[in-house]
């Protein structure tokens, strides 16, 4: 199997994909594809600010929006790109087969992941067949591979406010005293007020569950009477 990528610097190369995986910095190349816009699509190529990267992350389309989003937050990810690096292989007949997952993060350990988005539909019987190459590829590197839906309504809707305030800026300095006032379990509100004005405190409280330092059910629609706590578990991001 082939990997090829295009360096920051513009320029495109073609490697076996075991050493493409093991000695190139993938999560730093452009995208080896471009997004085009398409008609009846109601989310059009964008940028998303990564609190992971900080910078812009290129996406294509609504389900890899979200997916990076996800990603974004993963305390296990340490760097994200879209479509960095797109895979050749034989399939029947001699034929090139060439597919470039969606997503690929670099993990905190050092390996890779590669991600394939589906839509609110599933995923299309081709990139099913792909996604089996895909996964035995990365599996083979010593990296990870998803094929992923949409999270539940209430799960991405919650990220999503969290996002918001996703910048370091929101955090003020304040994450220690942030995660001393929730080291035992309180409402949201609760803890706000005995940090506080409510509106200075309430974005760091944002931010605290964004990057890790506070959890909460996110299953659950987020609101102030929700239940966090300090986990111990936050980047500051």
């Amino acid at each position: 199997m082939t990997a090829r990528f295009v360096d920051p610097s513009g320029v495109e190369h073609e490697a076996p994909w075991f050493e493409a995986a093991g000695e190139q910095r993938l999560e730093e190349c452009l995208p080896v594809r471009q997004f085009p816009v398409l008609k009846g699509r109601r989310v059009a190529p964008g940028w998303w600010w990564s609190a992971t990267n900080r910078a812009l992350v290129h996406y294509g389309f609504k389900a890899m929006r979200t997916q990076v989003m996800m990603l974004d937050r993963d305390p296990g990810v340490v760097a994200l790109a879209c479509r960095p690096v797109e895979l050749l292989w034989r399939g029947r007949g001699s034929k090139t087969v060439s597919h470039a997952p969606h997503l690929m993060a670099r993990l905190a350990d050092g390996s890779g992941l590669l991600v394939d988005c589906a839509g609110r539909f599933g995923a299309g019987r081709r990139l099913v067949r792909r996604a089996e190459h895909v996964e035995a590829a990365a599996v083979a590197a010593g990296w990870h591979y998803r094929l992923v839906g949409p999270p539940s309504c209430v799960v991405e809707g919650n990220v999503r406010w969290l996002a918001g305030y996703r910048h370091p800026r929101c955090a003020r300095g304040r994450l220690p005293e942030v995660a001393e006032c929730f080291r035992t379990p309180v409402a949201l509100v609760e803890g706000v007020r005995l940090l506080g004005d409510p509106i200075a405190v309430w974005p760091v409280v944002f931010h605290a569950l964004w990057a890790g330092v506070l959890s909460a059910p996110l299953e659950l629609p987020l609101h102030e009477r929700v239940v966090a706590v300090a986990s111990g578990a936050g980047a500051g991001r």
